[in-house]
């Protein structure tokens, strides 16, 4: 096999693979679907069978002492389906208040249910040629609309095949034993007995498993282009946030630092001028040209984060990132006794950021954990995918920790700890995780190293602090 085929067969699994939709919306499609839809119908199914059964004769193709046993069999196996249908009725009046997986639970049960009489009815009005093989059609299309694509389905609308297979075999058994003048009987009435499958169950299983799997790929093919949409959605959402930050920012800088530099101008002329006199007058200048200088470093930091702004939203890879700051900060060619220890969890949605935010976060995580270990020790990198599509992703190292009474300080900008520190790491951290509505959090204890974890919520919710 050619290399180029062994990946597309690698890939196919990926490209057939979908996840799950929403909570709510996949409850609101079992409301509209089971309860407001399928319910109804069964009702009134339920209702022309009871009276097929106690008033007509239509049901029963030929009377014989097999089939009556067959029939009557038929009919206890209805007064059990009417009992399970109204006790899988009940979660389904109840959808948003119980767990989704028992709801999910219940409309599995209710297609295997509805699956099994359709056979039982379908073995008593013709067996293998029964009208009510289209009924099978109809369950595996209703299957697609109430069970999420995966195994699941798959499983389902298999069994209800295996259903109108189990139907066709025991319509060969009875044949078989029906005595010589039921045989005759059945020819005189132009009902042919079924003493093999032959060509007709072939076609008709190969309708069942076409109709499965032409309904699981319409799915597939549209949630795509759902998921495509929303993506595509969520990119222009994050550029105009994104380029609204960076022009407020930008404006705010132009406005502020031509001020300040006249007043800087200023106070050096008035410095010039005042030195031969009161000391306590060049102290004062000295404290203006200083929180001058204060404030200028404040706007530049400003300015560059207008720079980040103004970058181009991508579709990033959480593993590619990590692995790249990674190397960035611990390189392989540089010999250290700091091991890190990667933890990745799979199927990770794409990051629709910019490479610039991502890489600032991650960089300045892995920095600061470098730096809390000193020469040697063990960082952990974590990353994973919650349920709702959030992806998380902590750094943990073996450092002395953070001191209670400053957990809530080291995120504020010049705040630092360290010697030679900036305090500006975490604080463009806790900014540019902020920016994508995210939040962040440390875990410390004194002498049992720190843990920064930060989460990245799956849609757009960016925010803009300028304080």
């Amino acid at each position: 096999m050619k290399p180029s085929h062994q990946q597309w067969l690698k890939r196919l699994p990926a490209l057939l693979e979908i996840p799950a939709p929403d909570p709510s919306r996949l409850l609101h499609r079992i409301e509209l679907t089971e309860r407001n839809i399928i319910l109804p119908i069964k009702a009134v199914f339920i209702a022309i069978i009871l009276y097929s059964f106690h008033y007509s004769t239509l049901w029963v193709v030929q009377p014989s002492s097999l089939m009556a046993v067959v029939v009557e069999t038929v009919q206890y196996i209805f007064w059990g389906y009417i009992l399970l249908s109204l006790l899988l009725a009940l979660p389904l009046f109840n959808v948003w208040r119980l767990p989704l997986a028992l709801v999910q639970w219940t409309v599995v049960m209710s297609s295997l249910a509805d699956g099994l009489l359709v056979a039982a009815l379908a073995l008593i009005t013709g067996g293998l040629e029964s009208i009510l093989f289209w009924l099978f059609v109809v369950l595996i299309i209703r299957n697609a609309v109430s069970v999420p694509p995966g195994f699941s389905q798959l499983f389902l609308n298999f069994s209800i095949s295996l259903c109108y297979v189990l139907v066709c075999m025991m319509d060969i058994t009875i044949t078989a034993n029906l005595e010589p003048t039921t045989l005759l009987t059945l020819e005189s009435l132009d009902l042919a007995p079924h003493e093999e499958l032959g060509e007709p169950f072939v076609l008709r299983l190969a309708v069942l498993w076409l109709t499965a799997f032409c309904c699981y790929g319409a799915q597939v093919l549209l949630e795509q282009a759902r998921l495509a949409a929303e993506e595509a959605a969520e990119f222009a959402a994050r550029e105009s946030q994104l380029h609204s930050a960076g022009r407020l920012a930008a404006e705010f800088a132009h406005q502020i630092k031509n001020p300040l530099a006249v007043i800087n101008n200023a106070a050096f002329s008035l410095q010039r001028s005042v030195r031969e006199n009161k000391n306590s007058a060049a102290q004062q200048i000295e404290i203006i040209q200083e929180e001058v200088a204060r404030a200028d470093k404040v706007i530049t930091q400003i300015m560059g984060y207008a720079q980040l702004s103004e970058g181009r939203v991508e579709k990033l890879d959480v593993v590619e990132e990590l692995d790249r700051a990674i190397a960035q900060i611990f390189p392989p060619a540089v010999p250290v006794k700091i091991r890190v220890h990667r933890d990745y969890h799979r199927h990770f949605p794409p990051m629709l950021m910019q490479r610039g935010h991502l890489a600032e976060i991650l960089v300045n995580l892995l920095a600061n954990a470098r730096e809390a270990l000193g020469e040697k020790g063990n960082v952990f990198v974590t990353a994973l995918a919650h349920a709702d599509h959030s992806v998380e992703i902590s750094v943990r190292d073996e450092g002395p920790g953070v001191p209670p009474d400053k957990k809530e300080r080291i995120f504020e900008a010049y705040y630092t700890t360290k010697e030679k520190g900036t305090g500006l790491g975490l604080a463009i951290v806790k900014h540019n995780v902020e920016l994508y509505g995210g939040a962040m959090r440390v875990e410390s204890e004194l002498g049992k190293g720190a843990r920064f974890v930060v989460l990245f919520p799956a849609k757009a919710l960016m925010k803009i602090n300028l304080k």
